[in-house]
């Protein structure tokens, strides 16, 4: 059975990105939006809770489960990619760290020959979702309807840390998405009345009473509709049945690094080498859907402490219990919060323009992305580069929409980002060895001191880092051949089709992504009400 639904706009993906067009968009009463979304609704708990992302990552729950191809230069492992699959998508997992990346972040971008996105030209975008918790200035705006606030350093694992940093020499940040980077400080996170803050709460809730807005859940977006070279709407998997989506204006594809450019493959746009193996008729010969993935990879140096005052117990099944009945009782308690209070950025090298490490400080001890706790009381800076140079790619294997794409990210690929790594893990053992850790420091328990030489620490990398979830890059913003977007989200080759999302980026920002991604949807819904622009 094929059903016909007739929209202004068809937005694919009810992510951080999609959740805000929809919204932006269906502002016009005039306009028809339809946000369709794989996952279902974000009416449960573990989205509300702040804490709740913990057991979302351990359950599997809300997420596509996504795994890469064996990686070569880890060993050959295998790696856990979990993307959200529910309204708010990885916003509604996420740790709901809030950091923008440095002004050179984006002035690279310009740099590539995209117009206005200059760090300049994109603080205005930031700043007008932004609801932060301190007043308006200059780089922040209090008064939008994404909250940004922070719990403040207060455990004393946390304060050890702040104050070993710059023991070590590193400089005190009070605000990471002011100016300067580099240093160590209080976290920023999208947390406000003890509830996660994402897109889907702050703005695509509100605008769901606007009648000219449609939210489709369980849809699975098979392929884009195109004629005559113009997208023309959305054929979709729901309930088993085949339905179409025709959008009178534009197709709006905001579904992430890896479902963005499968769609854009599963539709015959793409490399045309390998769409035509798979027997896909190709529409536009774009060779860089797909390509230019990136990702920061992270691994965390293990530290046992003297004292039980670690979060270790809280992740027993019966504290959980108690931390959440607290929550619903007091909205207070370790369910409140995600944990993180600091963090640091700092530089591998003293000639480097801007840092390329980032540390989060975390007050207890994981393996496997959160899904196995080391029942040791201790605590665990969890270091990542910033800007990797390793690049992989996503190409579907099959022209079924349901069979997972290949995920080959190359973690390592390149000897710069497992140096970088490496000065990374020698910093964080230089800071727990500062003395504001004297009282606290007991026994190293991963990988150990006897782990010191610069091949030994690599052979560690290479056992145990894994991804902290910031993949982009995949249908590049860019006047290249391998560009997928221009700089104002159009596809290349097809008319009144746009990506907008994280896979726009040219080059990884230096933090977490969502922020920079609700900036990017911004911009988005400017250019679509603003042709001229």
């Amino acid at each position: 059975m094929l059903n016909h639904a007739e929209f202004d706009y068809v937005i694919v993906g009810g992510g951080a990105a999609g959740c805000l067009l929809a919204a932006r968009l269906s502002e016009d009463a005039g306009r028809r939006v339809a946000l369709l979304e794989a996952g279902g609704r974000d009416n449960t708990m573990l989205v509300t809770i702040p804490a709740g992302f913990w057991l979302s990552l351990k359950t599997g729950f809300y997420n596509w489960n996504y795994s890469t191809e064996p990686q070569k230069h880890l060993n050959n492992r295998v790696i856990y990619w979990p993307r959200g699959k529910i309204i708010g998508g990885s916003g509604a997992i996420n740790g709901m760290v809030y950091i923008r990346g440095v002004e050179s972040d984006y002035d690279t971008w310009a740099q590539y020959g995209n117009r206005g996105w200059s760090y300049r030209d994109c603080l205005p975008f930031f700043k007008k979702t932004e609801g932060w918790f301190r007043g308006s200035n200059d780089y922040h705006n209090a008064d939008g309807p994404f909250k940004v606030t922070r719990f403040g350093v207060k455990h004393p694992l946390q304060k050890a840390f702040v104050e070993a940093c710059q023991q070590a020499g590193f400089p005190y940040n009070d605000d990471f998405n002011a100016g300067d980077q580099e240093g160590v400080g209080p976290l920023d996170c999208n947390i406000s009345d003890a509830r996660r803050v994402n897109t889907a709460r702050a703005l695509l809730h509100p605008a769901m009473a606007r009648g000219n807005l449609s939210v489709v859940t369980r849809t699975l977006a098979t392929k884009v509709l195109i004629e005559g070279g113009r997208a023309t709407g959305v054929e979709v998997l729901q309930n088993g049945e085949r339905r179409r989506f025709h959008a009178a204006h534009e197709v709006i594809l905001s579904a992430g690094a890896v479902n963005s450019p499968q769609l854009l493959q599963l539709s015959g746009i793409g490399p045309p080498d390998h769409l035509r193996a798979l027997g896909v008729k190709l529409v536009a010969d774009l060779p860089g859907v797909g390509e230019n993935l990136q990702d920061h990879l992270v691994a965390g140096l293990k530290q046992k402490i003297t004292q039980p005052i670690s979060f270790m117990r809280g992740t027993e099944w019966h504290n959980v219990a108690r931390y959440f009945v607290q929550y619903l009782l007091t909205r207070s308690g370790p369910a409140a919060y995600h944990g993180v209070e600091a963090i640091a950025f700092l530089r591998s090298r003293k000639d480097l323009a801007d840092p390329d490490l980032q540390i989060h400080m975390t007050n207890m001890m994981y393996e496997d992305n959160g899904r196995r706790t080391i029942k040791e009381h201790g605590f665990m800076p969890y270091f990542n580069l910033s800007r990797p140079e390793s690049r992989g790619y996503i190409r579907i294997k099959s022209v079924d929409p349901r069979q997972y794409p290949e995920i080959q990210p190359n973690y390592f690929e390149r000897q710069i980002d497992i140096d970088v790594m490496r000065a990374g893990f020698r910093m964080c053992r230089e800071i727990i060895d500062q003395r504001a850790f004297d009282r606290l420091r007991a026994e190293e328990l991963s990988p150990g001191r006897s782990i010191s030489t610069d091949a030994e620490i690599d052979a560690w990398l290479r056992a145990n880092a894994e991804t902290i979830y910031h993949p982009v890059g995949t249908c590049k913003m860019g006047r290249d051949e391998m560009a997928v977007v221009d700089d104002r989200f159009r596809v290349r080759g097809v008319e009144r089709l746009r990506v907008i999302d994280a896979s726009i980026m040219p080059t990884l920002v230096s933090g977490n992504t969502q922020a920079p991604t609700v900036m990017i949807a911004e911009r988005g819904a400017e250019f679509i009400r603003n042709p001229e622009l």
